[in-house]
């Protein structure tokens, strides 16, 4: 491919040099450029790409594509934004992979994981070949990718894209991060359905506030083509973002909506509901717990509903699916019961731990910690949050980063104590979740939340090998 055809549809300024040249990789890390490579200058919060244009064009590049001019020996394009140039550029080099696939973005603080892997497993139960991508990594064909970020980088989300398509996927069901929308990682990408999930206090670090987050979370119905608007009637958001837009379909349990959810009936290990898909009437009988995997499969419903698939055969799949790595997910069931949850937002662990309340039978044990630079002020809310419905919290370290781990502690308790005096403050995580399993007692029901399937802990820039599920089952061995 020629630079002249990878630059196809750009907004260029202007044009230093021949086109002519072949291109056999595109990049924007200096450090990966090789002969024939077409390198990007990306501006970020600690390099900007525009200082390596030697390097570059000694490791053997043929082309830039800058922001500005500089001076170079080699064909430079330059464009107004090279962020939005880079997902056009990468859908060129690639062959335009995502025109041949039905895209599903889910969009939301909290349920995108959950939703979108439902999604992934119920298509794939019908003859639709899926691949999912998302927190937990990119899963097609009985492939795997560890995952990087939510959504990952242009270049990578098009070599993916490319790669599921030679593999004959058909459909892919993918979480959209506000980060990715605010960077402009899926300009021009159109998608046949989009989610959203529901908008609570989560980023600060990054967004300067909740108008900003919410902002950023919308732009995925404004700035990308999205044939279908699925969109959760239960949250005020949702109603913001259907003033603007055509093909609006909304699911919830409260307010009027296309697909809905009655008679909800929780159980300690399922839930059970009467659900409406376009007056298609099922009872569905998951093995999901809370009230919001109930919300979660009404949206992966609606989406594949969308698609095509039949309500009989949605509900079927449903039934089948077991759990989502990390997502209130049992580890261990005997005299007492030991679960796993993402849940690292004040909504997410209100919601996780509410919804082992309902079936709890002993006491609810929490352990967990808040992560480090990033929003500093939903610490004191959750340990308010676990102090309130859990019956006893080991406050522990999360991902302290470059944070001194006490010092985060210290936040969570203040919380804690507007509730209750019954926790413990125990900084190593491994022995926090040692103390929690050595003190349940029967019928009693620990969660470890925070980091689901994670498999790593950040400690001052170094991220140790970690995992709380290896951890727990540890801890087990050893007391049994």
């Amino acid at each position: 491919m020629t630079v002249k055809e990878v630059i196809d549809g750009l907004e260029i300024v202007k044009v230093i040099g021949k086109t002519d040249a072949q291109v056999k990789d595109v990049c924007i890390d200096s450090n990966s450029v090789v002969k024939d490579s077409l390198f990007i200058c990306i501006k970020g919060e600690n390099f900007d790409g525009h200082s390596f244009i030697n390097q570059v064009q000694k490791y053997g590049a043929v082309a830039i594509v800058t922001e500005k001019y500089v001076r170079s020996a080699i064909t430079q394009i330059i464009v107004k934004n090279t962020r939005k140039a880079m997902g056009k550029i990468a859908s060129n080099f690639y062959g335009k992979p995502e025109k041949e696939l039905k895209l599903i973005g889910v969009t939301g603080t909290n349920g995108k994981t959950t939703t979108a892997h439902l999604i992934y497993n119920i298509l794939n139960a019908n003859g639709i070949k899926c691949g999912v991508i998302g927190t937990l990594g990119t899963y097609y064909s009985d492939k795997f990718i560890q995952p990087n970020l939510t959504t990952p980088d242009p270049l990578n989300l098009y070599k993916i894209f490319r790669e599921m398509v030679d593999n004959g996927v058909k459909a892919v069901s993918m979480e959209v991060s506000a980060h990715a929308l605010y960077l402009d990682k899926l300009d021009g990408i159109d998608f046949e359905v989009g989610i959203f999930t529901n908008l609570t206090q989560d980023h600060l670090d990054f967004f300067e506030n909740m108008e900003e987050y919410k902002k950023a979370k919308q732009s995925f119905f404004f700035k990308n083509k999205i044939k279908y608007a699925v969109l959760n009637s239960d949250d005020k958001v949702s109603f913001e973002i259907s003033q603007n837009k055509k093909n609006v379909l909304f699911y919830g349990i409260d307010n009027p909506s296309d697909v809905f959810a009655i008679d909800i009936e929780q159980m300690e290990y399922a839930t059970h509901f009467v659900i409406n898909i376009f007056d298609a009437i099922h009872v569905a009988k998951i093995k999901l717990k809370g009230l919001f995997n109930v919300y979660n499969s009404l949206a992966a419903a609606t989406a594949c509903a969308l698609l095509g698939v039949k309500t009989k055969n949605i509900v079927s799949a449903l039934s089948e699916i077991a759990n989502v790595s990390g997502r209130l997910e049992t580890v261990y069931s005997g005299d007492f019961t030991v679960m796993i949850d993402y849940a690292h937002t004040p909504d997410g662990l209100e919601k996780c731990l509410t919804a082992i309340r309902e079936t709890c039978k002993g006491k609810l044990i929490c352990v967990f910690g808040c992560g480090g630079n990033r929003d500093v002020d939903k610490r004191e809310i959750m340990g308010e949050i676990s102090g309130k419905f859990a019956d006893f919290t080991v406050i522990t370290s999360d991902n302290p980063r470059y944070e001194e781990p006490m010092d985060i502690i210290w936040q969570i308790e203040k919380g804690i104590l507007k509730h209750t005096k019954k926790y413990v403050i125990v900084q190593d995580r491994v022995q926090g979740i040692e103390y929690a399993l050595k003190m349940a007692k029967e019928k009693d029901v620990v969660v470890v939340a925070g980091k689901g399937s994670e498999n790593y802990q950040e400690i001052f820039g170094i991220k140790k090998p970690y995992n709380d599920k290896d951890t727990i089952n540890n801890v087990i061995r050893s007391i049994n």
